[in-house]
């Protein structure tokens, strides 16, 4: 029977693999200012640096850590059979996915469409579809009743890949937060750089810390905006405005989301120039981007500031 992403992701938590560790979280000695603010009607949230802690601060396509990568690689070739349909040459075989890895990254990060001035981001999903397509036409094979199709293979390949460069963790009481404004009247929905396996990773971290509703019970699916789908990552300007379009349809103004966040220049300052409300998360040194000139600038200073994920709901009123 196919398995879907999450399910695969829960058999490979049976293996006790070695993954890579997140970094441990590195307080800061900011001051919270948490006064409540009035007229909220939607939360937003940037996941990565802000819910979940990650190696490098944000979720990144192509980790610089090219040892890393390479380690990731040969991992990769083993779990997912691939030596037999490689050329064979000398040194470690994920050299040779590196390589393919890093071109087709290149490749499509130059060839996909954006909106002027966007960073554009590469769907992870789609450099290891073309990956498969190269040794497909060496022989190679794979168990489809297990790994489904070569679209469902290419999110699972992804995955596995990016969790052995980029170890990531829940902040703490991130998932009693997101819980606590579930049951509120407001609209709880994400604005993140992310991947296809983003969910299924936020999930699997939020679980450590209590039992999960149904994803559509804790984030409003209908309001989410993901870099890999608008295909440009932060600070592009086209996936602030694509995400209050959204919450527009809802009869939802920018000035009623709130966006929370860890980084000042390339997201809360985007944010709040769309006509949004802030919230910088600088409980943790990992993540914070924010510099003394930021934070005293009108135009890009966040409204609010927490140090604890759960000081979000004093600001709230819930």
């Amino acid at each position: 029977m196919v398995q879907t992403l999450q399910e695969y992701v829960n058999w490979l938590d049976e293996k006790d693999l070695n993954w890579p560790e997140p970094p441990n979280l590195i307080p800061t000695k900011a001051t919270p200012y948490i006064k409540p603010l009035e007229g909220i009607k939607a939360v937003s949230w940037d996941i990565y640096g802000t819910i979940l802690r990650i190696s490098g601060g944000d979720l990144l396509t192509n980790f610089p850590d090219e040892t890393q990568k390479l380690v990731a690689c040969d991992k990769i070739v083993n779990e997912f059979n691939m030596w037999q349909s490689m050329t064979r040459k000398p040194g470690p075989p994920g050299e040779q996915i590196l390589l393919q890895f890093d071109n087709i990254h290149h490749d499509l990060k130059l060839t996909s469409s954006q909106s002027r001035g966007d960073i554009s981001e590469v769907d992870s999903s789609a450099i290891w579809n073309k990956i498969l397509g190269m040794l497909a036409h060496k022989g190679y094979g794979y168990d489809v009743d297990f790994y489904g199709d070569v679209d469902e293979l290419s999110d699972k390949m992804a995955y596995y890949f990016h969790a052995n460069v980029q170890g990531v963790a829940a902040n703490p009481n991130a998932l009693k937060t997101m819980l606590t404004i579930s049951r509120s009247p407001m609209l709880q929905s994400l604005l993140s750089n992310a991947q296809a396996f983003t969910l299924v990773q936020l999930l699997r971290a939020l679980k450590q810390q209590g039992t999960l509703p149904p994803l559509g019970k804790l984030i409003d699916l209908r309001y989410m905006t993901l870099s890999f789908q608008a295909r440009a990552r932060k600070p592009s300007a086209s996936l602030y405005r694509e995400a209050l379009e959204k919450y527009s349809e809802a009869g939802i103004q920018p000035e009623e989301i709130l966006h929370v966040g860890s980084r000042v220049e390339d997201d809360l300052a985007i944010a709040k120039k769309a006509g949004m409300k802030t919230v910088l998360f600088a409980g943790d040194r990992n993540s914070l981007k924010a510099t003394k000139n930021e934070m005293k600038d009108p135009e890009v200073r966040p409204d609010r500031l927490i140090t604890e994920l759960s000081q979000l709901i004093e600001i709230l009123g819930i």
